[in-house]
């Protein structure tokens, strides 16, 4: 049955009459109504019909993780926590989290936030009618804030549809169910507030996002932000704040995104896999608009592209402004990858770029960064020096898994090891060279610390992010 069967007309009339009364204004859509409500029904309509249907496909989640934490005399002390960041004894705690999630799928599909579920030990999901079911993470990714789990031995729940969020507007009504504060499930009303927010939500979610007034507090992460239809608009995410509490300012992951997420996990995926630019830019602003004789900023002015990126297999270069996206205005990187991932994997998505002042029009195939050269996987036994370090030989792969600079080449730390670590390393460092020694592929590496040992001493240079660093020890 679907919301129209159910009776949101009557809920949309009632709204006009209400907002016509309260505050004098007309929906968009509906004919203007001047007069009061003529019944108890019309006096009591608000949102019931629709939380009553959408309610139940909102569930509580409640998860646990066990951390590693440090008790160290020097935490917190602005100069003494970083050179003594290993010291002190290790003891293990466990974290307890709650937050919200939605069901999708009948079968006991669920999204959520990586934040509330990501790494957990321990997943518990607790419907309305009060049913309880264990879950596991199918897929994640901390860096979109999004997890897809699936509840065990679940089948014929209710579940809510997902809407095409591209067609969301500014000002739309919307409803906000969640579970703040651990209180049990609360509804929040309010509106679209605004599109493309890019860069601006808190916590772990960089992005694109959907702007809400409606209440989001902490425990509303990964609950429903819907609209008067009863479909899913977005994933709430976060809220912008000074206090903790909600100012009015709240973020939902847009559900085409969500979409891809899902289709991803039934596919068998426990990673989240973006289509792979290769490419660095930065926003067009009114300074970069007028040195490049544009009569307005906006759009992405490509800094830099890997030799195998697909936009430079399509014809682009550094200095072309990108303007679309399959038709859809990008602004910022953020707003680009998210209408790549949107695309999906395997399509071919219309990109409109701008060149010495005429535009054109191609298609790059969205595809997952390639392994290649191979990454070759070295770890260190227990008989070596820095006995379980892990390193990789960078290629477009390692460089998107890394996040690092578009002109890496080399060996980079994937793990340090214990030793590794209490040496200075980290993961994502880029290894130059080992005592002098140039460090170009993952087999160098063992040699290289065999010699470093009958030498009695250990130099190791590394580039970390602008930083170039090295490390010293006697052996």
């Amino acid at each position: 049955m679907t919301a129209k069967d159910k009776g949101v007309p009557m809920l949309r009339s009632g709204l006009a009459i209400l907002s016509v009364m309260v505050f004098g204004l007309v929906p968009l859509g509906l004919a203007a109504e001047t007069r009061v409500p003529t019944s108890q029904a019309e006096i009591q309509l608000g949102f019931s019909p629709l939380v009553k249907q959408a309610a139940p496909a909102v569930v509580n989640i409640y998860a646990k993780r066990v951390v590693a934490v440090r008790s160290s005399p020097f935490a917190g002390d602005p100069f003494f926590q970083d050179m003594f960041r290993d010291f002190g004894t290790v003891r293990p705690q466990v974290q307890n989290s709650l937050g919200s999630g939605v069901i999708l799928s009948p079968d006991g599909i669920i999204v959520s936030n990586y934040h509330v579920v990501g790494e957990a030990t321990d997943i518990r999901v607790v419907l309305t009618d009060r049913r309880e079911y264990d879950a596991t993470v199918i897929l994640g990714d901390e860096e979109s804030d999004l997890a897809i789990l699936r509840l065990q031995g679940a089948s014929d729940l209710p579940a809510l549809s997902l809407r095409d969020s591209d067609s969301v507007e500014v000002g739309e009504l919307v409803l906000a169910i969640g579970n703040p504060f651990g209180v049990g499930q609360t509804v929040s009303s309010g509106i679209v507030s605004g599109l493309a927010r890019s860069g601006t939500a808190s916590g772990t979610g960089r992005g694109y996002f959907i702007q809400t007034d409606a209440a989001i507090n902490p425990g509303n992460s990964g609950g429903a932000l819907i609209d008067v239809n009863g479909a899913l608009i977005g994933v709430n995410t976060s809220i912008l704040t000074r206090s903790g509490g909600s100012n009015g300012i709240g973020f939902a992951i847009p559900a085409n995104l969500v979409a891809r997420f899902v289709e991803q996990a039934r596919e068998g995926r426990t990673r989240f896999e973006h289509p792979w630019a290769g490419m660095s830019g930065q926003p067009v602003d009114a300074d970069i608009a007028a040195s490049l004789g544009l009569d307005r900023p906006g759009g992405i002015l490509v800094s830099a592209l890997h030799p195998s990126s697909p936009f430079a297999e399509a014809g682009l270069r550094p200095g072309d402004v990108i303007l679309t996206v399959d038709g859809h205005p990008v602004n910022t990187p953020a707003e680009m990858v998210f209408r790549m991932s949107v695309a999906g994997l395997g399509k071919v998505a219309q990109v409109t770029s701008l060149r010495d002042g005429a535009q054109q029009t191609v298609g790059v195939e969205l595809r997952s960064a390639p392994e290649t050269p191979p990454r070759a996987p070295v770890r260190l036994d227990e008989n070596a020096p820095l006995p379980g370090l892990t390193v990789l030989n960078v290629n477009p792969a390692v460089l998107a898994e890394f996040n690092l600079p578009l002109g890496t080449e080399g060996v980079v730390v994937e793990n340090p090891g214990p030793y590794g670590a209490r040496f200075g390393m980290r993961p994502g460092d880029v290894i130059l060279s080992i005592n002098g020694d140039t460090i170009t592929r993952t087999a160098q590496v063992g040699d290289a610390l065999r010699e470093a040992v009958a030498a009695r001493a250990l130099r190791v240079d590394l580039q970390r992010g602008l930083q170039r660093l090295s490390l010293r020890s006697r052996l």
